[in-house]
């Protein structure tokens, strides 16, 4: 059972680019005290069975999902069984997770907005010839916002000016905000999350909870200080 939850984490299972093994993740986990875990990888979901044999070796509450890059930027898919050709199109994703009761986050949308983080053009804004935003007034109009079903405000690979945007975004949009490590080692991990009200003992209760949308970030958990995450 979990009311904390990491939803975004990426091991060495299913993101090249990650350092963290499963095994690793899990005792550094436990270490925090940490008890909901899901594993958004870049490749897609693990293998079904794959998962459930791993999960059942270990006292959390392992979610399955994926980091799809779209033309609006990293989405963070929930409920979905697989990859499928044509997610890199938001409005492809957006569809295909309907069908399913799937639920669709924006992830870390202005990355690189503020910083440049050595992109030529964020990845929100790549497909589309609009002026990167100056004021979070700007960006309420991008269509990303009418697909996603939230808004990740507190990411831990994402500078706290980016991530200060988003939730000055999204407050504007009222869409419910999410908070995850975005972790690819354990150094990382458990440092932004999301929590919910109730306790929640499997990937059927956390679809259920994130369709709800009564959910809110958290940071400390590393510093033995949890609080709101607010700007």
């Amino acid at each position: 059972m979990a009311r904390l939850f990491d939803l975004h984490i990426h091991t060495t299972k299913g993101s090249s680019d990650s350092s963290l093994t499963p095994e690793d993740m899990i005792l550094e986990a436990d270490r925090l005290g940490l008890r909901g875990l899901c594993l958004t990888e870049h490749s897609g979901p693990w293998d079904r069975h794959e998962f459930q044999k791993f999960a059942a070796l270990h006292n959390v509450v392992l979610i399955r999902a994926m980091e799809v890059e779209t033309d609006f930027g990293h989405m963070l898919a929930f409920g979905m069984d697989k990859y499928q050709a044509g997610f890199n199109k938001a409005a492809e994703l957006r569809k295909a997770a309907t069908a399913v009761g799937g639920f669709v986050v924006s992830a870390h949308p202005f990355r690189g907005v503020l910083s440049g983080h050595g992109r030529s053009r964020a990845l929100i804004y790549q497909s589309i010839p609009d002026p990167l935003p100056e004021s979070p007034e700007d960006a309420v109009g991008h269509p990303l916002f009418k697909l996603a079903d939230a808004v990740e405000v507190a990411n831990g690979g994402t500078i706290d000016r980016e991530n200060d945007f988003a939730m000055a975004v999204a407050g504007l949009l009222d869409l419910p905000v999410t908070g995850g490590s975005d972790a690819h080692s354990v150094h990382g991990l458990g440092k932004f999350l999301t929590e919910f009200p109730d306790e929640i003992k499997d990937g059927a209760e956390f679809l259920k909870a994130l369709h709800s949308k009564n959910f809110h970030p958290v940071v400390g958990l590393r510093t033995g200080n949890l609080k709101p995450y607010t700007i």
